[in-house]
């Protein structure tokens, strides 16, 4: 029994260490632009039954509770939490936010399509717009040369003011992606995601339409991390670490007495 209880309060310090991990990475992310927390989730382990409820006790009666014994925890998934974060000002019309559901399109190298939430681009040495990496948005929006104000509406239409013309020319929409379920997306670095088949097939729209958000030109969404929410969370795996650390000790010391005992 007491090495059986070892290994379960091995499990619960791994347990707890993962979800600081989660914690910490959440925090490291406070200030990443469309950035979304994480959340640990956790799955008994397998129980050993060595009685199960309604079994024989006699010829006449059956057990009323069983005997099960749990073999620790082990973390099950990461969900990632989809509330959009604060939309902050930042006056440069090349910054831009969804203001709800969806995700930007982006061209990654080798072909492969990403989606973000970090609207923050610029623009290409040849004029098109693109992430701060230099991946062209989807669909190519090319600005002209000599533009002198560039006019993103909410549903993603590009208008240009080019030097010397009366009127803003329009160059090109830019769509909104969105998936059956985003939780499913896998995170790589730089703020991308990629679909999966647990997302399902991305749908593209726009923006304002069947569910989507609206763009805001000018604006950026920060990441949705609460500080005060994780230093709770922290607090709350912290003490459930020292709590296992504390048993583990205890059964050191139990078995500890029993050899010397006998």
């Amino acid at each position: 029994m007491p090495t059986s209880a070892l290994q379960v309060a091995r499990t619960g310090l791994e347990a707890q260490d993962a979800r600081m991990r989660v914690i910490a990475n959440n925090l490291a992310n406070v200030g990443t632009t469309g950035f979304k927390r994480d959340r640990a989730n956790f799955a008994t382990l397998a129980y050993q039954d060595a009685r199960v409820a309604g079994q024989q006790s006699s010829n006449e009666t059956a057990y009323a509770t069983g005997l099960n014994l749990g073999t620790g925890v082990s973390i099950q998934s990461t969900t990632r939490i989809e509330t959009v974060g604060a939309l902050s000002s930042t006056g440069n019309s090349l910054d831009l936010a969804l203001d709800g559901p969806g995700y930007f399109q982006i061209q990654l190298p080798g072909g492969q399509l990403g989606y973000t939430r970090a609207g923050n681009f610029t623009r290409s040495s040849d004029g098109q717009l693109v992430t701060t990496q230099g991946y062209p948005v989807l669909p190519p929006i090319s600005i002209p040369d000599g533009t002198t104000s560039l006019s993103i509406s909410e549903d993603g239409t590009v208008s240009a003011s080019v030097d010397g013309e009366t009127e803003a020319t329009q160059i090109g929409q830019i769509t909104v992606a969105s998936f059956a379920n985003p939780g499913g997306l896998q995170a790589l670095a730089d703020n991308f995601m990629l679909e999966t088949g647990a997302s399902g097939p991305v749908q593209i729209g726009v923006a304002g339409t069947e569910g989507r958000g609206n763009i805001r030109q000018g604006m950026l969404e920060g990441s949705n991390v609460n500080i005060v929410e994780e230093l709770v969370d922290m607090i709350e795996a912290q003490r459930a670490y020292e709590i296992n650390s504390k048993m583990i000790s205890a059964i050191d010391e139990m078995l500890r007495n029993a050899n010397q005992t006998l």
